[in-house]
């Protein structure tokens, strides 16, 4: 995948290049914007080039190399940037954190939906594997992780058997929000109550076994 050589007709078209050489914060929040001004444009990431975002950012090429190694690393940031933020821990118990953390995950798809760019992204991410990858190993993979260190302590708790492979349960936890926001366009993410309900519904199906008499 070319990074530095913009594809014909890609960048320029869909935005007016930023006068000045913007420097640190005010350079990188510039990118950012150039980038998301592109897309919303119409240029696909595929199209979207260093060089056409460095046009319509207003500075150098090298402004952008000296923060991101490639454009992958770029729009991996872009995107977790437009994302919902993930959820401070509380101090809770693992019932609360896993509310949370269902919770933030009903909130990402809402803003998925509401998004353009957003679901631009995310539609496009599949079919340019080194993104994808990239994303992957940087957005994806931590987070399921930290999911599933919610699910071992609500084990440790007790709340949840611990016969179960933790995967398996990560995934029996987690699911069903992701059907619903991910695979489900029409499905209902609008109630605020729903992160309870599925933790809830799902804690009790899998609370462990009462000891036999």
């Amino acid at each position: 995948m070319k990074t530095d050589t913009p594809a014909a007709g890609a960048g320029q078209p869909c935005a007016t290049a930023r006068r000045g050489r913007p420097r640190s914060e005010a350079a990188e929040q510039a990118i950012f914007t150039a980038v998301e001004d592109l897309m919303a444009g119409g240029t696909t990431l595929s199209e979207l080039t260093i060089e056409g975002i460095a046009t319509a950012a207003g500075v150098g090429k090298a402004t952008i190399y000296r923060r991101w190694p490639n454009k992958e690393a770029l729009l991996v940031d872009v995107v977790s940037r437009l994302e919902v933020p993930m959820p401070e821990s509380t101090g809770g118990s693992a019932r609360e954190e896993l509310v949370a953390m269902i919770d933030y995950m009903r909130r990402r798809g809402l803003a998925k939906r509401t998004r353009w760019v957003l679901k631009a992204a995310f539609g496009q991410m599949h079919s340019l594997p080194e993104l994808h990858a990239a994303y992957y190993d940087r957005v994806v993979k931590p987070r399921r992780e930290a999911a599933l260190d919610l699910v071992q302590r609500a084990i440790d708790e007790g709340v949840l058997r611990a016969d179960l492979d933790l995967d398996l349960l990560g995934d029996l936890l987690m699911g069903p929000i992701l059907y619903r926001s991910i695979l489900w366009d029409d499905s209902d993410l609008e109630d605020p109550e729903l992160a309870r309900k599925m933790v809830d519904a799902l804690l009790d199906g899998l609370a462990p076994r009462p000891a036999a008499p």
